[in-house]
C-alpha cells in the first residue's frame, strides 16, 4: 500500500482498498417499514425503485416527545466546534488521565518532543481509550479501559510520517495498545490515579493470553511458537466492552487485520486464504508495520496467527498476576463491544456487534446458569453462538450457527463466524457497533453508525446489502439505533420484535428519509451513533464517532458529541461535545453514581493540555456541581 493511503484513512476504507466490493445488482427495493408500528416515533418510512420517501403529512406529526416533559436533569447544550470538552451549565468536568500518564512511581510523565520512551510504553496510560468499566474490589474503585490503536503520527513525533523506524518503534506501538487497569481515587482535587496500586497493570500486545473454548487447540490456531494452539500474546485493536456478573472485564478485538502484513507471499490453503478476504488479512498492514520487525505478524511465516486475533478476552482486574482468557466460543470477528445481561433462567447472554459494512449482529447463550459465588470458568466457554436475521414485518430471529446449519464443524464456526453467518442468511447491518442492554425493560439496542455501501455494493462475504428492514436508507450517511424485545421479555429466546428507536439525519438540509426520524430536530442533530450505555435509570446514552467537518450533509451537527435519550418517549437531548477531531467513546459511572467517566478519543486539537502540546486521547471526569447522582 502506497504511504499517502495509510493511516490515517478509517479501517473500513483500508479494507475496501485491499478487497474492492463488488457493485451490487439484481435485487428488489421493497416497502419496509422501518419505524416501529407501536407508533412512538410518529412515522414511517416507504421505499421504492431504489429511492425512499417520507409521508409530508408523517413528517408534520407532533411526536410523542414533544408532548412530554422531559425527564433529564439538564438543560441541553449546543453544539460545539472549538478545541474541548463542554457540559451542561450545573455541570463541571476534570481530566482525569490520559495517554502517558504512569501508573507507577519513577516512571517519567510523558515527554512532549519523543512521546515518551519504548521502554515505559506498558508502565503508562495506553493511546486513544474506548470501552471501559468500573470495577469495586474490596471498597477500591478500579479502571479498566481499552487503549484501542495509536496515533503513529503523535507517538512516534520523530519518525517520517509515523512510520516505525525499528524494533523499538514497534514495540513502543506494541505497548501503548490493549488494556490498562488501574485503581482510581476521588479526593479534594477530584480524580486521579493511584500510582503504585496492586491492580495497576498494563496488557498489550504482548501479553500472554490463555485459548479456551471449543476452538481453542484447533490446527488452525497452531503456530511454531505454540504448537498447542492454546496460547497466543496480546490482544489487538480493543474496541468496546462488557461487564460479566461475576465482576470481570470483557474487552473486545476489532480491526485486528491491520496488525498483520507480509515480506513474501503467503502459501495458504484454499480455507485460509478465503478467510483472509474475508476478514481483510492483506500484505501490508495498517502503518504499523509490524511484520517487518516482528516475524509473529508476518503471515508468509505465521499464516495462522492471525486466527489466534478477533475475539473476546476475558480479564480479571482484581488480580493484576492473572492470565487473560480469550473466549473462542463467542465468535471470531470484528468484535465492538460485549453487552452481557442473564436470561430469566440465569443463562448468560451476550450480545455482540462485528463492526464492519454489511456484517451481522449475534449473541452467545451459556448452557449452564449463573450462580453468584459459584464455579463461572467456564460460563462463556459452553453453549450456543446465534446471528440475527431480521424480518419486514418487524420480527426477527436468532439462528443457531450449528454443523447442520452451516456444514462447517464448530471449530470453523466459531474461526470463521463471519462465513457461517452467511450461509444461514442473517441480515447484513449498517456497521453495528455498541449494543447496550435496558437494565429496567426487556430491551436491548445496537447502535447502527453508518454504511456508504449499503444499496451499492455486497459486503466482504459477496452478500447483498438490499435497503429495507432496520437498514432503511440507501448509501446511509447518518446511521440509526435499531431495539428489540425478546420475547417473552427473555433474552436468550430466538425470537424477538425489533423497530428503529431514532434514524439520524439533518432536517436543516434534507426532507425525507436523510432528515432523519421524528425525533431529530435541529436541536440535537448528529450522527454516527457509535458507543452506547443504559444507566441505572432507564437513559439511554448515545456517544458518536460520526463527520464533524460541520458542513454540507453534516452542517449545524458540530464535533462529536454525547447525547441521552428517553426509551419511553424517543426524546433526545444533547449533554456533551467532545474537541475537535475527537470522537467521544467509553462511558461508566463511578460506584456511588455521582461521577461520570467519559473517553475523549484521537482529538485533533491540543487537548487536554493546550496550545504547543500533544493532543491526548483522554478520560474525563463529569460531575454535578451539587454532587447529585449523574446515571
Amino acid at each position: 500500500m502506497k504511504d499517502d493511503i495509510r493511516k490515517p484513512i478509517s479501517a473500513d476504507a483500508w479494507d475496501e482498498i485491499n478487497f474492492p466490493r463488488p457493485a451490487e445488482n439484481d435485487f428488489d427495493r421493497v416497502v419496509e417499514r422501518a419505524i416501529s408500528r407501536r407508533g412512538f416515533l410518529g412515522g414511517a418510512l416507504a421505499f421504492g425503485s431504489g429511492a425512499a420517501v417520507m409521508s409530508a403529512g408523517l413528517l408534520n406529526l407532533k411526536p410523542a416527545w414533544a408532548q412530554q416533559t422531559s425527564r433529564f436533569a439538564f438543560e441541553p447544550i449546543p453544539t460545539a466546534t472549538d478545541n474541548t470538552v463542554h457540559v451542561p451549565e450545573g455541570y463541571s468536568w476534570q481530566r482525569l488521565a490520559s495517554w502517558g500518564d504512569p501508573l507507577f512511581s519513577g516512571v517519567p510523565e510523558l515527554d512532549q518532543q519523543t512521546g515518551g520512551a519504548a521502554e515505559d510504553a506498558d508502565k503508562v496510560v495506553g493511546e486513544n481509550t474506548d470501552g471501559m468499566e468500573l470495577f469495586l474490589i474490596d471498597g477500591r474503585q478500579v479502571l479498566a479501559v481499552n487503549q484501542e490503536y495509536t496515533n503513529n503520527e503523535v507517538n512516534l513525533p520523530q519518525a517520517d510520517k509515523g512510520t516505525p523506524r525499528d524494533a523499538s518503534d514497534v514495540l513502543k506501538l506494541q505497548n501503548l495498545q490493549g488494556v490498562t487497569v488501574m485503581e482510581i481515587a476521588e479526593g479534594a482535587d477530584g480524580w486521579s490515579i493511584v500510582k503504585d496500586s496492586p491492580f495497576n497493570r498494563r496488557i498489550t500486545h504482548n501479553t500472554p493470553m490463555r485459548i479456551s473454548g471449543p476452538a481453542a487447540g484447533h490446527d488452525l490456531l497452531k503456530t511454531a511458537a505454540d504448537p498447542t494452539g492454546t496460547r497466543s500474546l496480546g490482544t489487538f485493536n480493543n474496541c468496546g466492552s462488557g461487564k460479566t456478573p461475576w465482576g470481570t472485564y470483557l474487552t473486545c478485538e476489532e480491526n485486528f487485520n491491520g496488525y498483520f502484513g507480509a515480506t513474501a507471499e503467503p502459501q495458504l490453503s484454499a480455507q485460509v486464504a478465503a478467510g483472509y478476504e474475508r476478514y481483510g488479512i492483506a500484505a501490508e498492514g495498517w502503518g504499523y508495520d509490524y511484520h517487518k520487525w516482528d516475524e509473529r505478524f508476518d503471515t508468509s511465516k505465521n499464516p495462522n496467527e492471525p486466527h489466534r486475533a478477533g475475539w473476546v478476552v476475558e480479564i480479571d482486574p482484581s488480580d493484576a498476576s492473572s492470565t487473560p482468557i480469550k473466549r473462542t466460543a463467542l465468535g471470531r470477528i470484528k468484535h465492538e463491544n460485549a453487552a452481557t445481561t442473564l436470561a430469566p433462567d440465569g443463562r448468560v447472554v451476550v450480545y455482540l456487534g462485528d463492526d464492519e459494512r454489511g456484517e451481522f449482529l449475534y449473541k452467545f447463550v451459556s448452557r449452564d446458569i449463573y450462580v453468584p459465588g459459584g464455579d463461572t470458568s467456564t460460563l462463556l466457554d459452553i453453549g450456543q453462538l446465534y446471528v440475527a436475521k431480521f424480518n419486514d414485518d418487524m420480527t426477527g430471529a436468532w439462528v443457531a450457527l450449528t454443523p447442520a446449519a452451516t456444514g462447517m464443524s464448530e471449530a470453523e464456526i466459531l474461526i470463521f463466524s463471519r462465513t457461517a453467518a452467511s450461509k444461514v442468511g442473517a441480515t447484513t447491518m449498517d456497521r453495528p457497533e455498541w449494543v447496550a442492554v435496558n437494565p429496567v425493560s426487556a430491551e436491548a439496542y445496537c447502535a447502527l453508525t453508518n454504511n456508504k455501501n449499503r444499496g451499492v455494493k455486497t459486503n466482504a462475504g459477496g452478500d447483498a446489502q438490499p435497503v429495507g428492514g432496520p437498514n432503511p436508507r440507501e448509501a446511509n450517511n447518518y446511521g440509526q439505533i435499531v431495539r428489540w424485545r425478546p420475547a417473552a421479555g427473555d433474552h436468550a429466546a430466538e425470537s424477538f420484535e425489533w423497530d428503529l428507536y431514532v434514524m439520524a439525519g439533518n432536517p436543516t438540509v434534507h426532507e425525507g428519509p436523510n432528515a432523519g426520524s421524528s425525533n431529530i430536530n435541529d436541536g440535537n442533530l448528529f450522527n454516527s451513533p457509535d458507543g452506547m450505555a443504559i444507566d441505572t435509570t432507564g437513559v439511554l446514552w448515545i456517544q458518536t464517532d460520526g463527520d464533524d467537518s460541520n458542513e454540507k450533509d453534516f452542517a449545524g451537527q458540530g464535533n462529536n458529541q454525547m447525547l441521552a435519550g428517553d426509551p419511553v418517549t424517543g426524546r433526545i437531548e444533547r449533554f456533551l461535545t467532545g474537541p475537535k477531531g475527537s470522537e467521544v467513546t467509553g462511558l461508566c459511572w463511578s460506584a456511588d453514581r455521582r461521577t461520570m467517566f467519559v473517553g475523549i478519543q484521537h482529538p485533533d486539537a491540543p487537548f487536554p493540555d493546550g496550545d504547543g502540546k500533544l493532543p491526548r486521547s483522554s478520560i474525563v471526569a463529569v460531575k454535578r456541581n451539587d454532587n447529585a447522582l449523574v446515571g
